[in-house]
Formats: C-alpha cells, structure tokens, sequence
C-alpha cells in the first residue's frame, strides 16, 4: 500500500494532477492505518489508472469494521475526490481524443455507461426534437427536460429519463414549464432544428427562455435550459450539471462557470467542444459510431467516473422492480395518470399489430384502468387473459 501510495510522485504529473494528488494523499494519510491493511497487488505506472485503484479501495477493499465513525466522512471525501478526478483526467483526454479511440472508449463501457439505455432515451426523443412542449403529454415533458416521475411506466419509457443531466431539483423551473410550457416552445424555437446553430441563435434563445422567468420569483438557471437544448439539438448543446461543472470546466481548462453563466456556456463550452478533433472530425466505423455523431454534443456526459452501480441505480430500473406498494387499508397504491397521458399511451400499445382487435375494442376501458395507474403492458395483459 505505501508503494502505491507514493507511486504518483514519480510520475510526470502537471500542476493540476498535482494538485489532485495532494489532496487525495491528505484524505488517505487520515486513514492510513486502515489503508496500509488492504493488500494491493496492482500498481498502476499511470495517474489515471491509480486513481481507479485507489478509488476501488476506498469503496470495495476497505474493512469498514474497523473504521472509527469519525473517519467515516473521510473516507466519503476520499471516494468523492478520486470520483471528481477521474472524470477531470478522462474528459481532459478528450481535447485531444481522435474519433476512433473515442468510440472504443464508449464501447468498451458500454455496460457500466448503461449505454444501451441511454441510446433509448434519445431514441424516443428524436421526433420529439422539433414538437411542442405545451403538446405534450406530462410524461414526455418529463421525458425531454430530465425529470424522473413515478407515472413514467417502465413499459413505455424503458430508460431513465434522468441521463443526460438530471433537473430534478430545478423545481421552480418544472413548476414553470407545467404552468407555461409555451414560453420554453418560443425560446427552443430559436435553435434551428437542423443544420448550424449560430451565436445568435442561442442568444435569442436566451432572451427568451429569461422571458419565460418574468412575473416569476424564480431565477432563470444554466443547467436545466442546457438540458433542454442538449434534448433539441444533441449535435450541438452539451449539458451540464452542477454536481459535475468542477470537473468538466477544469478538465476544459476555464474558470468554473457559474448557474448564471449563459453567455460563458456558449463560449467555453459549446464552442470549446465543437473545437475538439474528434467533434470536427467524427469518422464512424459501423451503425454504432454513426448514432454517436448524430448525438456527438452528449458524448462528454459518458467520460464521467461510472462503476456498476451506476447503471444499476436507473430510475429505470428502480421503477421497473419496484414491489407492489399498499395504502394502510390494505389495497395497492397507485399513481394516477392524467386522462390525455393515458389515452396517448394506450393508442401508442394498440397501435401494435400483434393486438387482437377485439383488445383494441376494449380502449376505453384499457384507458380508464391506465388513467388509475395500472401499466399500460399489465392492462392489455389482464384484458387478454379475460378475453382471450
């Protein structure tokens, strides 16, 4: 362990890698008795690739038996800080990255990344892209600005809608968007659905998107309105989020923005982005890499620090083995549906052709069992094992 420990002074490491080690060796010295007890075999020659040792030991080696509650928050900082710098060092590769190690990169997470569900989301909303917020329904509003909801049936909505920079707690901007969902359509409608996105452009989105705040005690924030020009325009806009801004604007090399920043997004992120070789120069090799340009502004978001848990912490997944929760009266308890949310959902099931039309006969009352928040999936289900 102490080998490992001081292993980084030997590498050629920059004044921000520096840095980071310091900081780490502060939290690990806390704990070192407990540290110098796990046995390490692997020895990293690279910071990188130290810090996932490192970190693998903070999280799955340590014996917390042992551990005094007072070094708890130490070793929560520790995780937290190997967590912060590996995504730095990751995303910092990319303003050199060429397309091809880019890709494999993806690839090679794919499982930890969640990658398949993530390419669903986007799936879902690409013809969404260009339809109005105040048409749709509560559940794709959802869907589209990144805020998990219990009435998302997993059959329908088979990803978490949270990838991709989550806004739940931009509450006063969700509670604006249900209330005036066409102010946020006026200023979307400023970004061009296809070709280049100007300076302007985005300006104008701006101006309009602070309209929507006006009359409001809220404030207009950076994160949320990225997200949603990431959903419009995921070849362009890259979101951000403020629990992972530290490490992207250090691994871009500029000052941190803060969450009134709108006019430093453009410039040094948007623009550092598309700057980037393999953003420029994208050369996709097979189906895969040709769905990874079509989105390639979203790519930063998957050079985060990711382990097992974090594809196995999907709302998705939370919500789809979810038990079967009971009111205190012993009968199940429910989310209900709106009825415009339920009729869209079932037509979209009916719409298979595997359906029976004698299922499909029954619409009305497949909509009013989803409208009480039964899954649309278990509803046609039940309807066929009645039926036939």
């Amino acid at each position: 362990m102490k080998k490992l420990l001081i292993s980084p002074s030997q590498m050629a490491l920059g004044e921000q890698e520096s840095q980071i080690y310091q900081n780490i060796l502060k939290q690990a010295t806390e704990i070192s008795l407990n540290l110098m007890a796990v046995k390490v075999e692997n020895h990293p020659e690279d910071f990188l690739q130290w810090c996932y040792e490192l970190q693998d030991i903070a999280k799955n080696r340590l014996n917390f038996d042992l551990l005094d509650d007072h070094q708890l928050p130490t070793v929560k900082k520790l995780q937290d800080q190997l967590t912060s710098a590996i995504s730095f060092l990751q995303l910092k590769t990319l303003r050199i990255t060429p397309w091809p190690v880019l890709a494999a990169f993806v690839e090679q997470h794919s499982e930890v990344l969640a990658l398949d569900e993530q390419l669903k989301l986007v799936t879902y909303l690409a013809d969404k892209r260009t339809a109005a917020l105040k048409e749709m329904i509560v559940e794709d509003r959802l869907a589209f600005s990144g805020k998990h909801a219990a009435s998302l049936d997993p059959a329908v909505y088979n990803f978490d809608v949270e990838w991709f920079s989550s806004t739940k707690n931009a509450k006063g901007f969700h509670q604006l968007l249900a209330d005036l969902p066409g102010a946020f359509d006026e200023a979307l409608a400023h970004i061009p659905a296809q070709g280049d996105v100007t300076e302007q452009d985005y300006q104008q989105f701006m101006i309009a998107y602070f309209m929507a705040f006006n009359g409001s005690d809220e404030k207009p924030t950076l994160a949320p309105a990225t997200r949603l020009l990431a959903m419009r325009r995921p070849d362009v806009f890259t979101p951000i989020s403020n629990s992972k801004l530290d490490a992207l604007c250090s691994a871009l090399g500029i000052t941190k923005l803060n969450n009134r920043d709108f006019e430093r997004y453009w410039q040094d992120i948007v623009l550092t982005v598309h700057a980037m070789p393999w953003f420029k120069m994208p050369t996709p090799a097979n189906e895969l890499e040709q769905q990874l340009v079509d989105i390639k502004a979203l790519l930063p978001c998957w050079f985060y620090y990711v382990d097992k848990s974090t594809s196995e912490n999907s709302n998705y997944l939370k919500l789809l083995n979810k038990p079967k929760r009971t009111t205190s009266s012993g009968g199940k308890k429910t989310v209900r549906r709106g009825k415009e949310s339920a009729e869209i959902l079932v037509d979209r099931a009916l719409s298979d052709e595997s359906i029976p039309e004698h299922i499909r006969a029954k619409r009305d009352s497949i909509i009013a069992e989803v409208e009480k928040g039964r899954s649309v999936n278990e509803t046609i289900s039940l309807m066929r094992t009645i039926f036939g």
